[in-house]
C-alpha cells in the first residue's frame, strides 16, 4: 500500500509541497479507492501537517476515520453461535464461509456449515469439498431448492450436536435486489425459530473499489450487517477501500482474506493497516 509514503518523504525532506505534488497525491488517493469525499478530507488534514511530526499526525488522522466499533466476533454464550455470510456472487463469499469454518475448528470449537447458496451448484459442491478437507459437516439440499429450508435443517443439526458454531452461506444473486434481500431476511427469520443469528458478515472484494462500497451500502440498508470480510486484499488491491467503507458506513472490518487456501483468513488489524498506508 504505502499511499502516504511519498508524501511523508517529501514533507520531511523539503518542508514544502508544490501544487503539482498535491495533485499527484490526490490522484494516488483516488486511484486507491478511498473515494472523493475522504480524499478531500485527508488532503485538508495533510496540508496542516508539520514536517517534524508528519507520520504521527497522518497516523492519527487516518485512524480517526476508521470505525470505532468492536471488531470482536459476536457470540452466543448460551448455545450455538450463528453466523450468516452475505454478499454478491464473485466476492469470495463461499470461500470465506469455508475459511471461517476452518479457523473456528482450528481454534478448538465445533462447527456446522449450511450450503445455503442453492441457486449456484458450484457453491454447494465447493463447500462439500471443503467440508471433507477440513472434516466439518456440511448441510445441503436440492439444487435450486429453498435456501431457508437448508439453513433451518442446519440450525436443527447444530442444535442436536450442541455445536459451538453454525456458519451459513447464502444466495448472492437472484432476479433483483428486492428478491435477494427478501430471501436473506427469510433465511434469518427461519433460523431464528431455533437459534438467534448473532453475526451477519458481508463479503466485499477489495479489488472492486467503489463498486464494493456501493454493494456495502445496499446490504447494510436491508440487513443488519455486523461486520465485513474484506477479500482479495493482496498486491493487486490498493487497499484504500477499507478506509472508505469504515468511514462512510461505520461498519467494522472484522476479517481479511488474502488468498484461496484455508489459512488465508485473518482478523483485521487496524494498526497494521494504517502502518501499511504510511510505510
Amino acid at each position: 500500500m504505502g499511499l502516504f509514503s511519498k508524501f511523508i518523504a517529501k514533507i520531511k525532506g523539503e518542508n514544502s509541497f508544490a501544487p503539482a505534488d498535491w495533485q499527484d497525491l490526490e490522484g494516488e488517493l483516488l486511484a486507491s479507492d478511498i473515494g472523493p469525499t475522504l480524499t478531500r478530507e485527508l488532503l485538508e488534514a495533510g496540508r496542516k501537517v508539520k514536517s517534524e511530526n508528519a507520520q504521527e499526525a497522518l497516523m492519527q488522522t487516518l485512524t480517526s476515520h476508521l470505525c470505532d466499533k468492536s471488531r470482536q466476533p459476536l457470540t452466543n454464550p448460551d448455545g450455538t453461535t450463528v453466523v450468516m455470510i452475505v454478499g454478491v456472487n464473485g466476492t469470495g463469499k463461499t470461500t470465506s464461509v469455508a475459511k471461517l469454518a476452518s479457523h473456528i475448528k482450528k481454534s478448538g470449537s465445533s462447527v456446522v456449515v449450511a450450503a445455503g447458496d442453492t441457486f449456484r451448484a458450484a457453491a454447494v459442491e465447493q463447500l462439500q469439498t471443503w467440508g471433507q478437507r477440513i472434516a466439518v459437516e456440511v448441510i445441503s439440499g436440492k439444487a435450486n431448492g429453498d435456501p431457508a429450508s437448508v439453513a433451518f435443517d442446519a440450525a436443527k443439526r447444530a442444535k442436536e450436536m450442541k455445536a459451538d458454531y453454525l456458519v451459513i452461506d447464502t444466495a448472492g444473486r437472484l432476479h433483483n435486489k428486492s428478491d435477494l434481500m427478501a430471501e436473506l431476511e427469510k433465511v434469518k427469520r427461519v433460523v431464528e425459530k431455533i437459534s438467534p443469528v448473532n453475526e451477519v458478515l458481508l463479503t466485499i472484494d477489495a479489488t472492486t473499489g467503489q463498486n464494493g462500497l456501493a454493494q456495502a451500502k445496499i446490504f447494510s440498508e436491508s440487513v443488519n450487517v455486523t461486520g465485513i470480510i474484506l477479500t482479495k486484499l493482496d498486491g493487486s488491491a490498493r487497499g484504500g477501500i477499507a478506509l472508505a467503507i469504515e468511514h462512510e458506513l461505520d461498519i467494522p472490518i472484522k476479517w481479511i482474506g488474502t488468498g484461496e487456501s484455508e489459512g488465508d483468513l485473518a482478523p483485521f488489524d487496524p494498526d497494521a493497516y494504517i502502518q501499511g498506508l504510511l510505510a
